[in-house]
C-alpha cells in the first residue's frame, strides 16, 4: 500500500531558512539532537522548551529503521503537541540525518520531514553534485530545506565510516552550492565522528577555523553545519568505566571550540554521541547499584532526566541558543 503523504507544515515542523539566518545574525548554533525513542525525544523537547532554545530534531537512517517510519511520523506530531503543551512555543524542525540516497530523502519528505540531508560526500565532486542538485530538484517544491556535504568526516556512526578525515576544499564551495542549490553545507574541519574522535593521551587538534575562514569568504552569509561535534564529556565516559563500562580513550572536540564556531557561520552543531553517552552512563550505574531493579521507568526515567540536564547546558553554554525564541 503505497504512503500517504503528509506535509510538515501539517504537523507542525517549520524549515532551517529562518532558523539558520536568525543564528546567523545572533552569532549561536541551532542544536540538531539525534533521538531513536521516546525518552530521547521528550528529553530533548523538555530542554528546548526550558531552556527557549529552536531546536532540529535529527533522525539517522539508522534510527527510522530502528523506530519504524510509520511510528515516527506519529512520534514527530506527539513532539509538537507535547512542546506546544509545555508552554513555551519554540521553532522545530524535523531534519533527516545522513542521508544516503534519493529515495530515502523522498521518502522522508514524503513522510513530513521539513529538513533532510543528502551526504554524496563520499562520492566523486560531480556525482555528489549531480545527488544533491537532484534531492534539491524535489525538495524544494514542498518548501523543504536541503543539507549538502564536502569533506570526509573521520569515525563511524552507523552506516557512516571513514579511517581519516579528508578536509573540505574551499575552493570547491562556491561551485558546489551554485550547482546544487543547496540551502547549508556540511563542513569537514577536524570534527569526528563517535565517541573516540582523537587519540588518547595526545594533545586534542583544535578545529582548522582557517579553513571555516576561507569558506566563509567563499560563501558569505552561507548556513554552514559542523558534523561529529559532540564533546564527549569526561565526567560520563568516567562514570560508564566506574560501573563496569570499558569506554578508555574516548575523547571529544573541546566546548570552547564549539563555542567559537557557533559565532561564525557556523549555525547548526550536532550532537548525538553525547546523549547516548549520558543515558547510558546514568543507566549503568543505576544497575550496578541496585541490580534488582528490573522496571525500565526506574533507569529510563534518570537517564532521560540527565539528558535534560546536559542538553539545557549545551545549548546555554556551548551554543548560544537558550533564550533565542
Amino acid at each position: 500500500m503505497a504512503e500517504e503523504k503528509v506535509s510538515y507544515k501539517d504537523l507542525g515542523f517549520v524549515n532551517t531558512r529562518e532558523m539558520f539566518k536568525k543564528a546567523m545574525e545572533g552569532g549561536y548554533a541551532i542544536p540538531a539532537y539525534n533521538f531513536n525513542n521516546m525518552e530521547q525525544l521528550q528529553a530533548i523537547i523538555t530542554a528546548c522548551s526550558q531552556s527557549r532554545s529552536p531546536v532540529i530534531l535529527q533522525v539517522s537512517k539508522g534510527a527510522r529503521s530502528y523506530a519504524n517510519q510509520v511510528l515516527l511520523t506519529y512520534m514527530a506530531m506527539g513532539a509538537v503537541k507535547l512542546m506546544k503543551s509545555l508552554g513555551s512555543p519554540i521553532p522545530m524542525a524535523l531534519h533527516l540525518d545522513h542521508g544516503d540516497s534519493f529515495e530515502l530523502a523522498k521518502s522522508c519528505i514524503d513522510s513530513g520531514f521539513s529538513s533532510v540531508m543528502i551526504d554524496g560526500s563520499h562520492l566523486s565532486f560531480d556525482e555528489n553534485v549531480a545527488l544533491t542538485k537532484k534531492v534539491v530538484g524535489y525538495a524544494h517544491p514542498f518548501d523543504v530545506t536541503v543539507e549538502g556535504e564536502l569533506g570526509v568526516l573521520a569515525g563511524i556512526e552507523e552506516h557512516v565510516q571513514s579511517e581519516k578525515s579528508h578536509y573540505t576544499k574551499p575552493e570547491e564551495v562556491e561551485e558546489f552550492v551554485s550547482r546544487t542549490g543547496v540551502d547549508s553545507l556540511a563542513i569537514s574541519i577536524g570534527t569526528s565522528h563517535g565517541a573516540y574522535k582523537f587519540k588518547p593521551g595526545q594533545p586534542v587538534p583544535p578545529l582548522r577555523f582557517d579553513i571555516l575562514e576561507e569558506i566563509e569568504k567563499k560563501l558569505p552569509g552561507f548556513p554552514i553545519v559542523l558534523h561529529g561535534a559532540s564533546s564527549v564529556l569526561q565526567e560520563y565516559v568516567d562514570m560508564v568505566n566506574s560501573y563496569g563500562g570499558k569506554m578508555q580513550g574516548a575523547v571529544g572536540v573541546p566546548e570552547e571550540q564549539l563555542r567559537k564556531a557557533a559565532k561564525s557561520a557556523v549555525c547548526k552543531i550536532n550532537i548525538d554521541s553525547d546523549g547516548r553517552l549520558v543515558m547510558t552512563a546514568v543507566i549503568r550505574k543505576i544497575f550496578s547499584e541496585k541490580p534488582n531493579e528490573f522496571d525500565p521507568r526506574k533507569y529510563l526515567g534518570p537517564a532521560r532526566d540527565e539528558l535534560i540536564k546536559m542538553m539545557v547546558r549545551k545549548n546555554k553554554d556551548v551554543l548560544g541558543s537558550a533564550g533565542r525564541v
